[in-house]
Protein backbone atom coordinates (compact mmCIF):
# COMPACT_ATOMS: atom_id res chain seq x y z
CA UNK A 1 0.00 0.00 0.00
CA UNK A 2 0.71 3.59 -0.47
CA UNK A 3 2.08 5.95 2.47
CA UNK A 4 -1.67 7.13 3.32
CA UNK A 5 -3.39 4.94 1.45
CA UNK A 6 -5.86 2.10 2.60
CA UNK A 7 -6.90 0.66 -0.33
CA UNK A 8 -5.31 -2.63 -1.12
CA UNK A 9 -3.27 -3.67 -4.11
CA UNK A 10 -5.55 -6.43 -5.19
CA UNK A 11 -8.59 -3.52 -5.89
CA UNK A 12 -5.54 -1.32 -7.29
CA UNK A 13 -5.23 -3.62 -9.48
CA UNK A 14 -8.86 -4.24 -11.00
CA UNK A 15 -9.10 -0.81 -11.30
CA UNK A 16 -6.52 -0.69 -13.45
CA UNK A 17 -7.44 -3.19 -15.35
CA UNK A 18 -10.75 -1.85 -15.51
CA UNK A 19 -9.90 1.10 -16.57
CA UNK A 20 -8.12 -0.54 -19.88
CA UNK A 21 -10.70 -2.69 -20.64
CA UNK A 22 -12.64 1.05 -20.54
CA UNK A 23 -10.28 2.60 -22.80
CA UNK A 24 -10.26 -0.36 -25.31
CA UNK A 25 -14.20 -0.10 -25.89
CA UNK A 26 -14.13 3.39 -26.35
CA UNK A 27 -11.52 3.56 -28.61
CA UNK A 28 -12.69 0.76 -30.69
CA UNK A 29 -15.03 2.58 -32.55
CA UNK A 30 -13.72 5.57 -33.38
CA UNK A 31 -10.55 4.06 -34.81
CA UNK A 32 -12.46 1.60 -36.53
CA UNK A 33 -15.04 3.65 -38.43
CA UNK A 34 -12.89 7.39 -38.13
CA UNK A 35 -12.77 6.77 -42.37
CA UNK A 36 -16.24 6.07 -42.76
CA UNK A 37 -18.41 9.04 -43.84
CA UNK A 38 -21.48 8.86 -42.16
CA UNK A 39 -18.80 8.44 -38.33
CA UNK A 40 -18.99 11.83 -36.55
CA UNK A 41 -16.52 11.95 -33.80
CA UNK A 42 -18.03 14.94 -32.22
CA UNK A 43 -21.37 13.07 -32.25
CA UNK A 44 -20.01 10.25 -30.98
CA UNK A 45 -18.19 12.03 -27.82
CA UNK A 46 -21.90 13.78 -27.45
CA UNK A 47 -23.31 10.91 -25.81
CA UNK A 48 -23.40 11.02 -21.80
CA UNK A 49 -22.52 7.12 -22.18
CA UNK A 50 -18.98 7.63 -23.58
CA UNK A 51 -18.32 10.95 -21.57
CA UNK A 52 -19.40 9.22 -18.51
CA UNK A 53 -17.15 6.29 -19.50
CA UNK A 54 -14.28 8.83 -20.06
CA UNK A 55 -14.76 10.31 -16.29
CA UNK A 56 -15.22 6.84 -15.29
CA UNK A 57 -12.14 5.39 -16.96
CA UNK A 58 -10.04 8.57 -15.65
CA UNK A 59 -11.29 7.48 -12.19
CA UNK A 60 -10.08 3.98 -11.97
CA UNK A 61 -6.85 4.35 -13.72
CA UNK A 62 -5.57 7.28 -11.09
CA UNK A 63 -7.36 5.19 -8.18
CA UNK A 64 -5.43 2.71 -9.27
CA UNK A 65 -1.66 4.22 -9.85
CA UNK A 66 -2.16 6.68 -7.18
CA UNK A 67 -4.92 6.03 -5.25
CA UNK A 68 -5.38 9.97 -3.81
CA UNK A 69 -7.19 9.89 -0.17
CA UNK A 70 -8.36 13.79 -0.23
CA UNK A 71 -11.64 14.59 -0.37
CA UNK A 72 -11.74 16.52 -3.14
CA UNK A 73 -10.96 13.05 -4.46
CA UNK A 74 -13.43 10.92 -2.89
CA UNK A 75 -16.11 13.64 -4.28
CA UNK A 76 -15.32 13.02 -7.57
CA UNK A 77 -15.35 9.12 -7.19
CA UNK A 78 -18.28 9.46 -5.97
CA UNK A 79 -19.41 11.82 -9.33
CA UNK A 80 -18.06 9.18 -11.58
CA UNK A 81 -20.03 6.90 -9.77
CA UNK A 82 -23.10 8.39 -9.77
CA UNK A 83 -22.53 9.01 -13.88
CA UNK A 84 -21.67 5.95 -14.75
CA UNK A 85 -24.79 4.64 -12.48
CA UNK A 86 -26.96 7.19 -14.55
CA UNK A 87 -25.72 5.35 -17.91
CA UNK A 88 -26.98 2.10 -16.83
CA UNK A 89 -29.95 3.02 -15.36
CA UNK A 90 -30.85 5.20 -18.18
CA UNK A 91 -30.04 2.56 -20.02
CA UNK A 92 -31.40 -0.25 -18.86
CA UNK A 93 -34.69 1.41 -18.62
CA UNK A 94 -35.04 3.88 -21.65
CA UNK A 95 -32.70 2.54 -23.94
CA UNK A 96 -31.86 -1.21 -24.16
CA UNK A 97 -33.98 -1.46 -27.30
CA UNK A 98 -32.93 1.87 -29.56
CA UNK A 99 -29.72 2.23 -31.83
CA UNK A 100 -27.25 4.46 -29.56
CA UNK A 101 -23.81 3.90 -32.11
CA UNK A 102 -22.95 1.16 -30.44
CA UNK A 103 -23.55 -2.01 -32.65
CA UNK A 104 -20.98 -4.12 -30.89
CA UNK A 105 -22.46 -6.20 -28.57
CA UNK A 106 -19.03 -6.16 -26.45
CA UNK A 107 -18.76 -2.82 -26.32
CA UNK A 108 -22.52 -2.29 -25.51
CA UNK A 109 -21.87 -4.33 -22.20
CA UNK A 110 -19.02 -3.12 -21.17
CA UNK A 111 -19.60 0.60 -21.42
CA UNK A 112 -22.95 0.19 -20.17
CA UNK A 113 -23.35 -2.71 -18.11
CA UNK A 114 -19.68 -3.26 -16.82
CA UNK A 115 -18.51 -0.66 -16.02
CA UNK A 116 -21.16 0.90 -14.26
CA UNK A 117 -21.13 -1.99 -12.18
CA UNK A 118 -17.50 -2.04 -11.56
CA UNK A 119 -17.81 1.57 -10.57
CA UNK A 120 -20.85 1.18 -7.92
CA UNK A 121 -18.72 -1.77 -6.41
CA UNK A 122 -15.20 0.02 -6.12
CA UNK A 123 -17.47 2.67 -3.97
CA UNK A 124 -19.16 -0.15 -2.15
CA UNK A 125 -15.29 -1.76 -1.37
CA UNK A 126 -13.31 1.46 -0.81
CA UNK A 127 -16.23 3.54 0.94
CA UNK A 128 -16.12 6.91 2.08
CA UNK A 129 -19.13 9.14 4.19
CA UNK A 130 -19.33 11.95 2.29
CA UNK A 131 -22.58 12.88 3.94
CA UNK A 132 -25.90 13.32 2.11
CA UNK A 133 -26.05 17.23 2.07
CA UNK A 134 -27.94 19.20 -0.50
CA UNK A 135 -24.62 20.77 -1.36
CA UNK A 136 -22.79 17.44 -2.28
CA UNK A 137 -25.86 16.08 -4.19
CA UNK A 138 -26.60 19.36 -5.91
CA UNK A 139 -22.48 19.69 -7.20
CA UNK A 140 -23.20 16.25 -8.57
CA UNK A 141 -26.22 17.32 -10.48
CA UNK A 142 -24.16 20.19 -12.55
CA UNK A 143 -22.73 18.25 -14.59
CA UNK A 144 -25.68 16.34 -16.05
CA UNK A 145 -27.55 19.65 -16.06
CA UNK A 146 -24.77 21.02 -18.68
CA UNK A 147 -25.06 18.08 -20.17
CA UNK A 148 -28.51 18.62 -20.92
CA UNK A 149 -28.56 22.15 -21.69
CA UNK A 150 -25.43 22.15 -23.74
CA UNK A 151 -27.26 19.05 -26.09
CA UNK A 152 -30.23 20.86 -26.58
CA UNK A 153 -28.43 24.21 -27.42
CA UNK A 154 -26.05 21.65 -30.26
CA UNK A 155 -28.97 20.12 -31.70
CA UNK A 156 -30.80 22.13 -33.85
CA UNK A 157 -27.19 23.60 -35.18
CA UNK A 158 -26.57 19.89 -36.12
CA UNK A 159 -29.53 18.41 -36.93
CA UNK A 160 -28.91 15.34 -34.08
CA UNK A 161 -29.61 14.52 -30.85
CA UNK A 162 -28.03 11.68 -29.04
CA UNK A 163 -31.33 10.32 -27.24
CA UNK A 164 -34.77 10.07 -28.03
CA UNK A 165 -36.17 12.13 -24.28
CA UNK A 166 -33.73 14.35 -25.59
CA UNK A 167 -35.45 15.58 -29.01
CA UNK A 168 -38.14 17.52 -29.21
CA UNK A 169 -38.40 17.19 -32.52
CA UNK A 170 -40.44 14.06 -32.46
CA UNK A 171 -41.93 14.36 -28.89
CA UNK A 172 -42.89 18.25 -28.98
CA UNK A 173 -41.10 20.77 -26.06
CA UNK A 174 -43.88 20.11 -23.17
CA UNK A 175 -43.62 16.38 -23.73
CA UNK A 176 -39.60 16.84 -23.67
CA UNK A 177 -39.81 18.91 -20.29
CA UNK A 178 -41.81 17.10 -18.22
CA UNK A 179 -39.98 14.10 -19.39
CA UNK A 180 -36.49 15.54 -18.65
CA UNK A 181 -38.31 16.75 -14.58
CA UNK A 182 -38.94 13.53 -13.70
CA UNK A 183 -35.32 12.15 -14.93
CA UNK A 184 -33.83 15.18 -12.91
CA UNK A 185 -35.72 13.47 -9.88
CA UNK A 186 -34.46 10.41 -10.66
CA UNK A 187 -30.96 11.53 -10.88
CA UNK A 188 -31.07 13.19 -7.40
CA UNK A 189 -32.56 10.15 -6.11
CA UNK A 190 -29.49 8.06 -7.18
CA UNK A 191 -27.50 10.66 -6.24
CA UNK A 192 -28.66 10.73 -2.59
CA UNK A 193 -28.33 7.03 -2.69
CA UNK A 194 -24.83 6.89 -3.93
CA UNK A 195 -24.00 9.28 -1.15
CA UNK A 196 -25.77 7.31 1.21
CA UNK A 197 -24.47 4.20 0.17
CA UNK A 198 -20.65 5.40 0.97
CA UNK A 199 -21.60 6.11 4.40
CA UNK A 200 -23.40 2.95 4.90
CA UNK A 201 -20.64 0.69 3.45
CA UNK A 202 -17.72 2.67 5.46
CA UNK A 203 -19.87 2.13 8.68
CA UNK A 204 -19.94 -2.00 7.72
CA UNK A 205 -16.57 -1.77 7.26
CA UNK A 206 -13.63 -2.14 10.25
CA UNK A 207 -12.43 1.18 11.18
CA UNK A 208 -8.60 -0.03 10.50
CA UNK A 209 -9.95 -0.70 6.90
CA UNK A 210 -11.46 2.96 6.02
CA UNK A 211 -10.36 4.98 3.46
CA UNK A 212 -10.88 8.71 4.84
Amino acid sequence: MDAGSGTSWVVRGLRVAFGVLGIVALAWIPLRDLDVDTFSTANYFGYFTIQSNVFGVLVLLIGGLWDPVSRRWQVLRGAATLYLLITGVVYAVLLANIDVTLADKWINDILHRILPLVLVLDWILVPVSLGVTGRLIGAWLIYPAVYGVYTLARGPLVDWYPYPFLDPTGQGYVSMIIGLIVLTGVFALLAVAVAALGGLAERWREPSEVVT
